[in-house]
Formats: C-alpha cells, structure tokens, sequence
C-alpha cells in the first residue's frame, strides 16, 4: 500500500490526478489532497505520505517551501514537482532538496503513470532493505547476549586464548584496551555482608534476566554475563588505566540508581560490587576484586578503591613490566622474558643501587616465582634441594651486574624448562607408545589400548602421536605390520593365513586389500618376485 498527497491550488488538477492514479493503481493507493501550503504540512503531519505530487505556486507558503517543512517531519517522502512555470531557478531549488521529477504542466497521463511506477520501486527497495535491517537487528538481539556471555566466560574461566579474545572484541567492537568489573547480586534481604535465600534469588534472577540486562545496558556501555547462581557479572571496557575520583563517584551513583530501578522492576533486593581497571586479559582480577568488597563490608555498593583489600604499589613501581615477565615464562618466551627481566632490573639499578640486598631479595622472589609457574604448568619436576645453593650465591654477589647475570640465567633457564620439559615429555610418551606397538603389533590392538598404556586420553595421545610421527596411529601400525610381512613373505615359508595370523590380521581377504593398497602388489605376487 503506497500513500500519496496530492497538493495543488487547482481542484481540477487534484481531480485529474486521482482519476489517473485510482485507475492505473486501483486499492495500491491512499491518497489525500490539500489545496495550501499550510494545509499541505498539516496534512503530511498526520498523513506521512510515500509520494507527493507538489505545485510549486499555491497560497500562502509556496511549493518549494512546503517541500523544505515538510522533509524536516519526514525525510522519506518521495516528491514530484508539477509546475505550470519552467524555471530555473524553481527547478534548481528542487534538484538540492532531491525531488524525483520536476513536470511542466500540462503533463502526459503516461508520463504520470510512470514517475510513479518510478517512485514505487524506489519505495520497495528501501523497504526490502528496512526488512533486512529489521531481521538483522532481531538475530543480533538474540546473537549478542550469547556473544557477550562468552567473552565475559572467557575472561573469568581463564578459557581463552589471545587470540580468542581479539576476536570476540571485534564482534562486539570493544576498541577499549582495559576494563572493570561489576559484580550483581541479588538476595531476598541483606544481612551483614552477605544476601539472604540465594537460591530463590538465582530463581528469580534467571526468570527476569532480560529485564536486569537491559537496565544494565541503560545504564552504562558494558558487556553483560549471564546469571551464575544469584550473581550477574557486568565488564565495562575504558580506555583509562585509571578511574579517578570523580569518575569513580559517578559511578557508585550509577550504581546506586540501577539497584533502586532493578529493586522496583523485580521486588528484588541488590548489591554491587566494583573492580579496579585492568588490561582486558587480566580483568579477572578485577572480577575477584568486585566480589571481595562484597565480603569485606556490608554496604549496597562497594567500590575496591575505597577499601584497603588490593595490593597497592609505591609509585613507578613498574607493575606492567613485572606482569610482562611472568607471562613471557608461562608461555615460554625466552626473549620476551629476558628482555622483561633486563627492564626491571634497570629500574632497580636506577632507583635502589644502594639498596644491594633490597634488590637481591627482589631478584630472588621474582626467580622462585617463576619457577613457581613452570613447576605448575608440568615444566619441571619439583626437588626440595633443589634450590640449596641460591641463596649463598645472591649473598656472595655484591656487584650488580653479576647480580643481573645471575637473575637472568635463572628467568632463562625457567623458560627453557618450560618449553623443553613438555616437548620431553611427549617425546617419552611417543616412544613409550612405540615400543608397546613394536612388541604388540601382531594382536588385535586399539589407540585405547596405547593410550591406556601410557596413560594419557585417546584423544590427546592421537594429537601428540600425529604431531610426533607425522602419520595417524592406524597408519602407524598398519605400515608395522605389513613391513613384518614384507619380511615373512620374502624369508620364511609360512603360508598366507599363517603370515596373516603373526602381522595381527584376523580375515586374510583384509590383509590382502590392505597389503595391496600399501605395496601395490598381492602379498603372492611379492612372495612371488622375492623368491623368484
């Protein structure tokens, strides 16, 4: 169905015009007339026409005018200017303001006919793009929660890797290279520091989690989790390292509002607690932040920098540089960790120099906390004597940089380990694997039963074997067995089934396909060459 006004001073024209319209379009259209300027934007007001035929000269405001109002009300009205006069300028002023046709009276029935046909298809189009527009926003309405949800699971469960996070943050388009926590909880009543019935609140909070997520959302620019048990956790990306103060009373004030709207909406009582800001892949620990206020004090909204609950650093402590090492270990980065080691002992030595143990009891904290994190993460075996001789060595260097090279041949050596020590493993693994198969290749063995054998899953056995061989297990085991009968078949009498039966082959019509497939010969017509 298309709207279209009709707004000329000559009740013939408006005849004229209805007649050919009504005609040509039949139940297509509605359309309405008016006869001034002023009435012809009183009309567009409440009518909101698609398409609308203007005479340029009608009392009062003239067309172009009308034209000019009436696109401020509704921009997507298509005009068609009919004119008993043909000038230029009239028709200049129509150009700039988009009109579709600019038609000197008088004006061809066909001619009508088609502009109108025209603005029609112009019509359908920009509606078939409104409807695809409209569909794409309802799947994204449904989409982003999900997207949300797992960004924020990421973060919180340490499930991720970088790359990971890169792409949920161009999905959701966070620019921002930090963040913070917000941590909801919902209970019946508070008492002390902590809410009453959780169980009916998680209830009640997953019935009504919508509700909660678009007040969230209203509030604040924030990425929103789902609800866990009677707690709902809330990540609000910034580009500041630091919230000063008044963006922090701001934000207590937020939060002060969004528990008094979320208690009216859900006759639900809330707490929040508030994180400090992070980089976006450490922002776990301003989730546990956001929560310990919650414990540490009993009031309705917590902010962590208001309480003494978070370890705070002299100023230019070099935290990020500090964080930068211990991520080089855990991911094994010799050069990153080394170049992160060097860093900080610079500011030691630029600083505190004249504090010589201060800094060899830095050094020797940051040293066993990175062994701390390879003995974890299975890159060495921990030996309680292992350490026996760090300490006297620390307390014989008195020069700096003998300090320096002795901390970073440990932050080497820990990194080495961590690399080498896992690559050790899956190599003993492999050949441990190996030498069962060798030993066993003759029976009616499984991946599950080397797997079992070396005590690892099937399916990570099944990685590192093809990471380590280059083939797959069965490809393994089949080039084994028909290697063995390539040997029987060329030095040994044994008949077919009996080969068969010793390279661990139950049906002889198999081991021949196999056999086949893997020489390009019947095992009889190689028996046949080789004794030939």
């Amino acid at each position: 169905m298309y709207k279209i006004m009709l707004a000329d001073d000559e009740g013939i024209v408006i005849d004229s015009l209805r007649f050919i319209i009504e005609k040509e379009f039949g139940n297509q259209c509605i359309i309405e007339s008016a006869q001034t300027g002023r009435s012809v934007i009183e009309l567009a007001e409440n009518f909101r026409p698609d398409i609308a035929f203007m005479d340029i000269q009608m009392p009062g405001i003239n067309g172009i005018e009308a034209i000019k109002e009436i696109k401020e009300l509704y921009s997507n009205t298509i005009f068609i200017i009919l004119s008993a006069y043909d000038k230029f300028d009239y028709a200049q002023d129509a150009i700039n303001l988009g009109v579709l046709e600019y038609l000197n009276k008088p004006v061809a029935r066909t001619k009508i006919i088609q502009v109108i046909k025209k603005a029609m298809d112009i019509i359908e189009k920009e509606r078939e793009k409104r409807s695809k527009d409209l569909l794409i926003r309802e799947k994204l309405e449904t989409v982003i929660p999900i997207i949300e949800n797992g960004f924020i699971n990421n973060i919180l469960f340490n499930e991720y890797f970088k790359k990971d996070v890169e792409n949920y943050k161009k999905l959701l388009e966070i620019k921002e290279k930090y963040g913070y926590f917000i941590v909801l909880i919902s209970g019946e009543e508070q008492e002390g520091n902590h809410m009453t019935n959780a169980v009916g609140a998680s209830v009640h909070l997953q019935n009504n989690y919508n509700i909660v997520r678009e007040i969230v959302k209203g509030s604040m620019h924030s990425i929103v989790g789902s609800a866990m048990a009677n707690k709902i956790p809330v990540f609000v990306p910034t580009n500041h390292m630091e919230m000063d103060y008044n963006d922090r009373i701001e934000l207590i004030n937020k939060a002060r509002e969004m528990v008094r709207v979320l208690r009216k909406r859900l006759n639900v009582n809330f707490r929040i607690g508030i994180g400090s800001v992070h980089s976006i892949n450490e922002a776990m620990e301003s989730y546990n932040e956001a929560l310990n206020t919650l414990i540490h004090t009993t009031t309705m909204i917590a902010h962590v920098d208001d309480m003494a609950i978070s370890c705070a650093y002299e100023e230019n402590y070099p935290i990020e540089n500090e964080k930068s090492l211990f991520e080089s270990i855990e991911a094994g980065d010799i050069n990153g960790a080394v170049i992160a080691a060097n860093s900080f002992f610079d500011w030691m030595a630029a600083n505190y120099a004249e504090y010589i143990m201060d800094v060899k009891l830095k050094v020797l904290e940051f040293v066993l906390w990175g062994e701390h994190i390879v003995y974890e993460s299975g890159g060495m075996t921990y030996e309680f004597l292992s350490r026996h001789e760090y300490l006297p060595s620390l307390l014989k260097n008195n020069e700096m940089e003998e300090i320096r090279n002795w901390f970073i041949e440990k932050i080497r050596v820990s990194c080495l380990n961590m690399v080498s020590k896992k690559s050790e493993r899956s190599t003993n693994v492999i050949e441990k694997a190996k030498a069962f198969i060798n030993c066993n290749y003759n029976k009616q063995i499984s991946l599950d039963d080397v797997s079992r054998e070396v005590d690892i899953s099937p399916y990570y056995f099944s990685k590192i074997f093809k990471e380590e061989t280059g083939v797959n297990f069965i490809d393994y085991l089949t080039n084994i067995r028909i290697d063995r009968a390539k040997e029987l078949l060329a030095n040994t009498d044994y008949s077919m089934k009996e080969i068969c039966s010793k390279v661990g082959y139950s049906d002889p019509n198999y081991f021949s396909r196999s056999f086949k497939k893997n020489v390009g010969v019947t095992p009889t017509d190689y028996k046949e060459r080789k004794k030939g």
